[in-house]
């Protein structure tokens, strides 16, 4: 998938990932592959980026095609050559002449066409046509032979689907009826007549009722050889057993599916689980095996309904052991609480001035995103200048979880121009960190910096796999969890056993790192993993889900110009607001090794309160989920909200229009938010 599968996407292929040593979709969750139960909605969408993306860090995943866009004409022909390619002859000459011809496992061959509109399969064995809701694979290792399926002209990878000759339902049912009549007696598939008949009627099912007898069903089976019976037979039986025996049948159906030697056991069980019969149940079973000259004995109780009228043998010490339980009384249940939603028109400050002009200017406005976006850039700009009384300071994690195409990337590219046109570009990290040490080099160079990463899902989820990703993409997320709390104090670099200049340990006073990240539902929730919970990593992130992933287009945005009030106090903000710090490091360039004596922000005594009650919640809380999981986000809550811009400016900048927020009655909604995280 990581080699072919965005070439094939780009050329309008409908991707679709497959589990390694087999031939079906499957999901790679958890550790491990599964069964993907909803892949059928790729017959009718094109692929995204997104899942390329997310399938090509999936082990050992194939690619499959989707059915609909696409058709592939399947040769399933193993002991005749010389039939196989006179048919792979006829294909061309009736539908068109395609470059793409797939080999597995020889002779057989599979050709691909280009559909005008979407048509259901037509299968004919050994002639089948893969069409809508169904699928073949393109690049994968063959479970049969143990090497890649080949390619032999030219390979799909290099073809854009417009190029492939287009076809149609008709053109394929007349190419198939001729195909049939090319192919041999003794390479015809058995099949079993259509007609249901009826056998015995006093003793088959009556009233609507399928059921048979276990007995029955085995006796009658043993009359029905499944001498690689087609398809459409094979499922027959099957749904007849379902409808006879109920999951009783799984055991009878595995025994006479395996009589043929194109029985692929997890395929046979997974069909099973998938019949759902109404219509067909031990009438038909009997029916088939009457016609292949079943007698039963007189005696044999044919229908499961009278079988079952008889009690049971052991039902007077049944009833003895009948215990009547109560109901309990019904109880209503207590209402989910809603997450708090957040009112952009409370914000004043600089916080507001920010988050009201990324929604006037936005396309798609995003008022959740907005206010993380310009908390992390306020917090970048005021890391090293400002701390509360407890030493916490302005280094944010924040990560916006919306869906694609609904307006994530407005609030970053308006970041990025308003520091570069306040001439703050030096606060900006790059648009990818690459490595663990990259994000450390980054930050020896400029100690209070922002990160505004996009798709940060993918990223999270390379660096949580200690078991897959290389240690330098490991170490991003461990760089990110210590520097988290190494705010406030110093950040020791590693000690290289090699000092030569290039390898001096880097330390960091005080690093402020703010990182804001969005990404869509599906790469976040994919990434997670439960060591993200237990080390504490996630913990450490504000986490917000958009409420609206597609508002009203705004018509007014278009061209944008800088607000010159805005940028005034966002440097007035990166400059200290007016503080001058003490002793002989005034006035000097404050570098990664050099100490800072940032201004303390005081919290009013109601925002005190209001956190001191926090925190003793967060206490019993912690108790009460001691040797859990939880314990870890738990022990973040009340540390988190006071890290967010002060409610209140300070005194020496009170005059100057830089109080980043300004709220009435202490601490953010956003607090509340937090506060939801377990």
């Amino acid at each position: 998938m990581a080699r072919f599968g965005a070439r094939l996407a780009d050329s309008g292929f409908p991707v679709i990932p497959i589990m390694p040593g087999a031939k079906k979709p499957g999901r790679y969750l958890g550790g491990e592959w599964r069964d993907y139960p909803g892949w059928t909605r790729h017959c009718k969408r094109a692929t995204t980026e997104n899942e390329i993306g997310i399938w090509s860090t999936w082990p050992g995943c194939g690619i499959g095609i989707a059915g609909g866009m696409v058709a592939g004409v399947d040769i399933d022909i193993v002991t005749d050559p010389e039939l196989a390619i006179g048919i792979e002859k006829l294909a061309r000459e009736r539908l068109g002449d395609t470059p793409a011809i797939r080999i597995g496992l020889p002779p057989k061959r599979l050709l691909v066409y280009r559909t005008s509109t979407p048509f259901k399969g037509i299968r004919r064995q050994p002639v089948e046509i893969l069409c809508e809701g169904q699928q073949f694979v393109a690049y994968a290792i063959h479970p049969g032979t143990g090497r890649p399926y080949e390619w032999p002209e030219e390979p799909l990878a290099d073809l854009d689907i417009g190029s492939l000759p287009e076809i149609t339902a008709e053109q394929v049912r007349a190419f198939v009826d001729e195909a049939w009549q090319m192919i041999p007696e003794n390479l015809r598939p058995s099949r079993l007549s259509n007609s249901h008949g009826n056998a015995c009627p006093a003793m088959l099912p009556v009233h609507g009722d399928q059921r048979g007898t276990r007995q029955a069903i085995e006796q009658a089976l043993c009359h029905i050889p499944n001498d690689d019976l087609d398809y459409d037979s094979w499922v027959r039986i099957g749904m007849a057993l379902k409808g006879a025996l109920g999951e009783d049948g799984a055991g009878p159906f595995s025994r006479w599916s395996a009589q043929s030697v194109k029985n692929i056991p997890e395929m046979t069980m997974k069909a099973w689980a998938s019949f759902r019969p109404t219509s067909i149940g031990a009438g038909t079973i009997y029916h088939h095996a009457m016609e292949r000259g079943w007698k039963p004995d007189a005696g044999l109780v044919l229908n499961g309904a009278h079988e079952q009228q008889h009690p049971h043998p052991a039902q007077s010490l049944l009833n003895q052991l009948t215990v009547r339980i109560p109901e309990p009384e019904s109880q209503s249940p207590e209402p989910a609480t809603p997450m708090p939603s957040l009112d952009p028109s409370i914000l004043g400050g600089v916080l507001g001035d920010m988050v009201a002009y990324m929604i006037k200017t936005a396309r798609r406005p995003q008022p959740i995103l907005a206010v993380g976006a310009s908390l992390c850039a306020l917090g970048a700009l005021m890391g090293r200048k400002y701390r509360n009384h407890t030493n916490l300071r302005t280094n944010l994690y924040f990560t916006g979880i919306a869906d694609s195409g609904s307006g994530k990337n407005h609030a970053r590219e308006v970041i990025n121009e308003l520091f570069v046109e306040a001439g703050l570009g030096n606060y900006l990290g790059g648009n990818k960190i690459a490595s663990g040490s990259g994000l450390l080099t980054a930050l020896h160079r400029q100690p209070a910096i922002l990160f505004q990463l996009d798709e940060f899902g993918m990223l999270l989820a390379a660096a949580a796999d200690r078991k897959r990703s290389p240690r330098h993409i490991t170490e991003i997320l461990d760089n990110m969890t210590e520097l988290y709390t190494a705010a406030g104090g110093i950040f020791l670099g590693a000690e290289y056993a090699n000092r030569d200049g290039k390898n001096e340990r880097r330390d960091i006073n005080q690093p402020c790192l703010s990182v804001y990240g969005t990404t869509t539902p599906l790469h976040f929730w994919n990434a997670l993993q439960s060591a993200n919970v237990a080390d504490g990593s996630l913990a450490r992130f504000i986490i917000v889900r958009t409420t609206h992933d597609y508002p009203e287009e705004n018509e007014a945005a278009g061209i944008r110009r800088s607000p010159l009030a805005l940028l005034k106090s966002l440097q007035l903000i990166a400059s200290g607001g007016g503080h001058q710090p003490k002793g002989n490091l005034a006035g000097k360039t404050a570098g990664p090794v050099t100490g800072v004596d940032p201004l303390t922000v005081q919290m009013d005594a109601q925002a005190r309160d209001r956190f001191r009650a926090l925190g003793k919640e967060i206490t019993g809380q912690l108790r009460e989920a001691r040797g859990t999981p939880f314990t870890s986000i738990l022990a973040r809550i009340s540390e988190t909200p006071p890290r967010l811009p002060s409610s209140r400016p300070s005194p020496s900048i009170r005059s100057h229009r830089s109080s980043v927020m300004r709220m009435p009655n202490g601490p953010s909604p956003l607090s509340a938010i937090a506060r939801k995280t377990p």
